[in-house]
């Protein structure tokens, strides 16, 4: 990983790292489910990206995902900066479906002390369906995340705006 995305050091050795979540790992209840170590340091974007809910999960429902919409793109993700304990990685690569639904990378978020890098999950280009829709549970663990960090107004109506495909459990 890169040394910007991690935040700590034991004799040179990085002991955790920074994520950007955007989707329903924004709730810090259901990442730290994933990542019991995971703190908030706030709320954070990424600009030139798009939210999409394209993502094929595991149940056939579409979950987020971000999209590079060009570098004179005024569109913006928004989300969460965590830091996580390195020994929590394993596992919540499990839960995203690392290599297999998602793959990693390393972006250039911003949050209001200033620009930072992080890990965040992109999906697999095989993986990508325009055509669906996130069920109602996964909305709104998103949503939840969304108003639990204080995401703007507008990005919080435009989020709760999303069709899904049914209320799940």
């Amino acid at each position: 990983m890169d040394d910007d995305a991690g935040n700590s050091a034991a004799k040179g050795r990085q002991t955790t790292y920074l994520y950007f979540a955007y989707g329903s790992n924004m709730s810090s209840e259901r990442l730290r489910a994933r990542a019991p170590s995971a703190i908030s340091l706030g709320k954070a974007w990424l600009p030139h990206y798009a939210l999409r809910w394209h993502k094929l999960g595991r149940d056939g429902s579409g979950k987020c995902n971000v999209e590079f919409a060009g570098p004179d793109s005024t569109e913006v993700v928004w989300g969460v900066l965590y830091e996580i304990d390195c020994r929590d990685k394993p596992g919540l690569d499990a839960d995203e479906g690392l290599g297999v639904g998602y793959d990693e990378g390393i972006v250039d978020i911003h949050t209001d002390s200033g620009v930072r890098r992080a890990l965040t999950y992109t999906a697999r280009p095989d993986k990508i369906d325009p055509a669906l829709r996130p069920l109602g549970w996964y909305k709104e663990h998103v949503l939840h995340g969304a108003h639990e960090h204080g995401l703007p107004d507008d990005y919080v109506v435009r989020i709760a705006g999303v069709r899904v495909c049914g209320s799940g459990k």
